[in-house]
């Protein structure tokens, strides 16, 4: 059976049977018809993935890995925050008339910022000769965005204890249309006794997350980005970890988990990637594929607290 099934199903009982209420607080969601949306909610959670193991898609309703997959491009690979690049409809809500999302997301990871120890030898061996032309420089350094510098790293320095990415910016958050949930990675590398390759493992922190709407939507596009940077960086996929500080369940969503929780359990599905790809830029969504996966029937017209 899948693991990430069961990690699922212990995680919301957990809520369930051990969380907090926020019930009669003043709280900043609310339902479509006005009324606070109140949640049951657990701090800290920590949920571990063996990406060498299985691909972590829950089988307890099916959750659309291309379409996350999609998402995740948008802000890792596009590093836009403009919907109108983006094929879900999961941030309408957000979008003012021009389709922007404020300086969310994508936008972060578009910024330069200005690095000192970046070298041309470091960047010809990262992205190619025929690609470093793309980086402006000055008298002490390149200029590069989150991106392409954890591509950097890395292939030239992959021990660092320093690979991440932050896009909660401060100076930027009153220009946000919504703070950032999901709003650093950080990644680390691991080799096996006796193997060449290298290993990928990577932790997404979370400040807050609808669970049945978000948890494994979160899980499996951060999944699919391990997979992606280890294949373009010749390593094998790890150990992906989630840290949600608050991990909620929100009213009108408690009886759809108890339901949800009870259904049967398939094993994991199998997961299967172009392995031509060797860029981080080349890759779509039609790069990956869910083979065998044998889902519960899905959760349709969930309310979404806004």
């Amino acid at each position: 059976m899948s693991k990430a099934d069961q990690i699922f199903v212990d995680m919301c009982r957990d809520i369930i049977e051990n969380g907090t209420s926020t019930e009669g607080e003043k709280v900043r969601p609310h339902w479509e018809d006005g009324t606070p949306a109140y949640t049951i909610k657990k701090f800290g959670v920590v949920n571990r993935y063996n990406l060498a193991e299985e691909f972590p898609a829950i089988t307890l309703r099916k959750t659309a890995v291309k379409s996350a997959t999609n998402e995740m491009l948008w802000i890792w690979q596009k590093k836009s925050n403009n919907i109108h690049d983006l094929k879900s409809t999961v941030w309408d809500e957000w979008a003012d008339e021009e389709g922007s999302i404020g300086k969310a997301y994508g936008y972060q990871m578009s910024v330069k910022h200005h690095y000192r120890d970046i070298t041309e030898e470091g960047l010809i061996h990262a992205f190619g000769a025929d690609n470093i032309s793309r980086f402006e420089k000055d008298a002490t350094g390149y200029f590069m965005d989150q991106v392409d510098r954890v591509i950097y790293d890395l292939k030239n320095n992959p021990f660092s204890r320093r690979i991440m990415t932050n896009i909660y910016v401060h100076q930027d958050l009153e220009d946000m249309h919504l703070y950032p949930c999901a709003y650093s990675m950080t990644f680390n590398v691991t080799q096996k006794p006796g193997s060449d390759k290298l290993v990928l493992n990577g932790i997404l922190n979370q400040r807050s997350q609808d669970i049945l709407a978000a948890n494994n939507w979160n899980v499996c596009q951060y999944s699919v980005l391990i997979y992606m940077l280890a294949q373009v960086c010749d390593m094998e996929p790890g150990e992906f970890v989630h840290v949600i500080a608050d991990a909620h369940i929100y009213d009108r969503h408690v009886d759809i988990i108890k339901e949800l929780i009870t259904r049967p359990q398939f094993p994991a599905p199998k997961f299967w990637m172009n392995p031509e790809i060797k860029d981080f830029y080349e890759f779509t969504e039609d790069d990956i594929k869910m083979i065998d996966y044998e889902v519960n029937p899905q959760v349709k017209n969930i309310p979404i607290a806004i």
